[in-house]
């Protein structure tokens, strides 16, 4: 048995609950869907009536696929790339603008050899400073513009017909940030606005202070 973190929107909140379910070990993709599989069954009898989605290269259902991290681009760069190649390390070269040229897995493997050794201060994307607090902020931001890039309004709608989401690979004791999370603030402000408006910075933190709570 395995437990993960399940995400949903409640009211104007994006909110959490943990789920446990059998796991399938293996690396294999279809070990990973039984995993998701079992997860998604285990929350529709937590929640009758649940319609989860998993966002990732993992899942079956195509929405889900052109959510993932390493699907989207933002500015003609896979969001991970991007993501990483942000993160300014006490270190004389930061950010490294470099990584965004790997593959995404290799990008985010060099940025795990910099925080052994070096201390994470920030983000820099766009000449825009961002913070460490609130803690998923600058992840959430860079997603919701790699969204509005990659995703169409039809497409967009249809997060209408999901209530939970799911990511089989994230665990809250390796990392904070999660694109499952992500993808229900999207929801959230595309069902408030009818679309994805475009954010400054400092819109967006207002916005994400409201419905996250980090």
């Amino acid at each position: 048995m395995a437990k993960r973190p399940v995400f949903y929107a409640d009211g104007n909140a994006v909110k959490c609950v943990d789920i446990e379910f059998q796991w399938f070990s293996g690396f294999a993709v279809s070990q990973k869907r039984k995993s998701i599989a079992a997860l998604h069954e285990a929350i529709k009898v937590e929640y009758p009536g649940a319609e989860p989605l998993e966002i990732s290269t993992k899942g079956e259902i195509p929405l889900g696929n052109k959510l993932s991290a390493f699907n989207l681009k933002l500015d003609g760069y896979y969001l991970e790339n991007v993501f990483q190649s942000s993160k300014v390390f006490d270190d004389d070269n930061s950010p490294h603008r470099e990584w965004l040229e790997l593959h995404p897995k290799e990008a985010k493997r060099e940025a795990g050899k910099l925080h052994e050794s070096h201390k994470l201060l920030g983000f820099r994307y766009d000449g825009t400073d961002y913070p460490l607090e609130p803690k998923t902020v600058f992840y959430d931001h860079i997603y919701y513009k790699a969204v509005r890039q990659s995703l169409t309004l039809e497409e967009l709608s249809q997060l209408k017909n999901y209530t939970h989401f799911t990511d089989i690979e994230f665990s809250p004791k390796r990392s904070i940030n999660t694109q499952a999370r992500s993808a229900v603030l999207i929801k959230l402000i595309f069902d408030k606005f009818g679309e994805l408006p475009d954010m400054t910075a400092e819109e967006f933190i207002s916005i994400h202070k409201r419905f996250l709570h980090d």
